[in-house]
This record gives C-alpha cells, structure tokens and sequence, in this order.
C-alpha cells in the first residue's frame, strides 16, 4: 500500500512558516516602550485583585459537568437537523429516543438533588419562612414565629441572634 504523504509535509509546511512569520511580525511591529504596567497581569482591562487560588463548592462543579452534557447534546441535535431528510423517519424517531433519555435522565437529577444547590440548613431555613402556597414570607411577625419555634427546639441565644440577622438580610 503507497500512501502519498506529500500533502501532510505541505501542510506541515505551511503551518511551521506561518507560526515563524507571525513571531517575527509581532516581533518587528510590536510596542518597544516599556512603562511602569507593562509587566501588570489584568483580564479583560481589569487589574487582578486577590488569588487566583479560588475554592468552588461541589453544586458548582456538578452543574457545570451537567452543562457541558446538555451542552453535547445540543451539538448531536444540530448534526441531527442538519441530516434530517436523509436520516428519515427512522432519524426522527432514534432523537426522540435520545431526547427522551436526557430528559429522563435529567428528571433523575432533579429528584435526587443533584440539581440543588442549597445547604441542608439553607433549605431548612427556606421551609420555615414559606407560608401557604410556597410563598416565602418575611417581616417581624416571621421573624418573632421562628424564634418562638427556635426556643421550643432548644437553640441557644447565639442561633436567635444569627437568624434574626438571616431574616432581616433577606427582608431588606
């Protein structure tokens, strides 16, 4: 078997010299001048302030692996529509199978609580302000409603004090 391998040279080629010429070009034609800032690390004109060494909790990174799997299948549905009178009924029916795996896979996730991102006392705190019909209430006579609650579960004054400060946050 003779594979020609002119064409994977040529193209070698050609990258190797276009990489060398922008490096002299930006070399030629970049700035000369240094300032005080020339050596300054900013994004996007904005000077970086703190580290860069940032601790993101788990909900972060499970949403964002979620993300990029719906973010996947977006790319198999637009392969799909593009090929959609060549891949006939037969097409249309194996995306309905696949969007109806995702979607029950996603349904999944809801209900284990995959998809929340609350702290066990975030979303006891959150049931304890919803009144009647999942409406969250606030104000003082909420306020005065959990403390009574809180002192008939044993809680100390430290708590009272840390979720009047809660409630009064979220009231304003």
């Amino acid at each position: 078997m003779n594979i020609d391998l002119w064409p994977l040279f040529a193209y070698s080629l050609i990258v190797v010299l276009l990489i060398v010429g922008l490096l002299v070009a930006s070399a030629f034609l970049g700035q000369k001048r240094k300032d005080h800032a020339t050596h300054d690390v900013y994004e996007s004109g904005q000077l970086s302030v703190g580290s860069a060494n940032l601790k993101l909790n788990v909900p972060f990174y499970r949403t964002a692996i979620l993300f990029i799997i719906f973010d996947l299948e977006a790319v198999f549905l637009i392969a799909w529509a593009i090929s959609i009178r060549e891949s006939g009924w037969l097409g249309f029916v194996e995306v309905f199978v696949f969007i109806f795996i995702l979607i029950a896979g996603l349904f999944y996730l809801w209900r284990c609580g995959a998809l929340e991102w609350r702290t066990a006392r975030q979303r006891r705190d959150l049931s304890r302000l919803k009144g009647e019909g999942g409406v969250v209430n606030t104000g003082p006579a909420v306020e005065r409603a959990a403390r009574k609650q809180a002192q008939g579960h044993g809680h100390d004054a430290h708590d009272h004090d840390h979720q009047d400060h809660v409630h009064t946050g979220a009231a304003h």
